[in-house]
């Protein structure tokens, strides 16, 4: 890795942990300059904290929504800087795209090959839109809920205008209710992983007791406390991190599980979009 890599390497390490320079240059020396194992070094050691933004790629756009007769697509288009992100051929070229992803149900395959209203392909209008922006333009992620099994709700923070915005969080849940659209907003601010605990993958839950036993490991714990210490902390990670488990956004004395008890409602499904996370 050549002076200029490695500083930039440090520098987007030291970005999305708070970490000194020191340790990040440490961390990447360590891991030949791997940004997620060089976040994951630094947490085993007890320097770094869990953090939404870790390991996240820094991108600017926007997430749109599409609803009709109760079905709802989101899509994800990103572009470097928030100024392209803001520019009115951009928007526009977004909003028809998003219109064209509902009609073909989120097949991106199908998408970048449907013709716009300039009778060019979404594929050519992207590389034109590229040339004309000067920057890296990507449609990169979508997702449709159909109506079958469920009624859909949605939920959009910080909506530049209707339909769009830079977080997005779509709720399939058994009956309509406004309920649907409160934890819509509730899982656009607390970001759940997963339903409960049993949809949360295996291979999270286990990479984060790894990551809390080495920390435990070198703060110095006895062998003998880290095991109890370990499951209490996982434990609170499955109840942090699983939707039905969080406490309600809208009551702090109780947990989702209640609000739908309560509404005699259940969450079937859910996404949660933020622009950069699908990049």
């Amino acid at each position: 890795m050549s002076s200029k890599d490695l500083l930039e390497s440090v520098k987007k390490l030291r970005e999305v942990t708070g970490v000194g320079f020191k340790d990040c240059k440490l961390a990447i020396d360590n891991t030949n300059g791997d940004l997620e194992k060089a976040i994951e070094f630094l947490r085993k050691k007890g320097i770094a904290k869990a953090s939404n933004k870790m390991s996240r790629t820094a991108a600017e756009g926007l997430c749109l929504v599409c609803e009709k007769d109760g079905e709802v697509s989101l899509i994800e288009i990103n572009s470097e800087t928030d100024f392209v992100a803001k520019n009115e051929v951009f928007v526009s070229f977004c909003k028809e795209v998003s219109l064209i992803n509902f009609e073909n149900k989120s097949d991106l395959i199908k998408v970048n090959k449907t013709n716009m209203k300039n009778n060019l392909t979404v594929e050519t209008n992207l590389i034109d839109l590229i040339a004309k922006m000067g920057e890296k333009i990507t449609i990169t992620r979508s997702v449709f809920f159909d109506k079958s099994n469920g009624k859909n709700s949605y939920y959009i923070h910080g909506a530049t205008e209707e339909k769009i915005g830079k977080i997005v969080s779509i709720v399939k849940s058994s009956k309509e209710s406004e309920v649907g659209k409160k934890i819509a907003m509730h899982i656009s601010a607390l970001t759940p992983m997963a339903l409960d605990e049993k949809n949360l993958s295996r291979d999270i839950i286990n990479k984060e007791t790894e990551i809390i036993k080495a920390e435990l490991l070198n703060s110095g714990k006895p062998t003998e406390m880290i095991e109890k210490i370990t499951k209490g902390k996982i434990n609170k990670f499955i109840s942090d991190n699983t939707l039905v488990n969080q406490v309600w956004i809208m009551d702090s004395k109780k947990k989702v599980s209640e609000i739908l008890k309560e509404n005699d409602i259940k969450v079937i499904d859910f996404i949660r979009y933020k622009v950069g996370e699908g990049v």
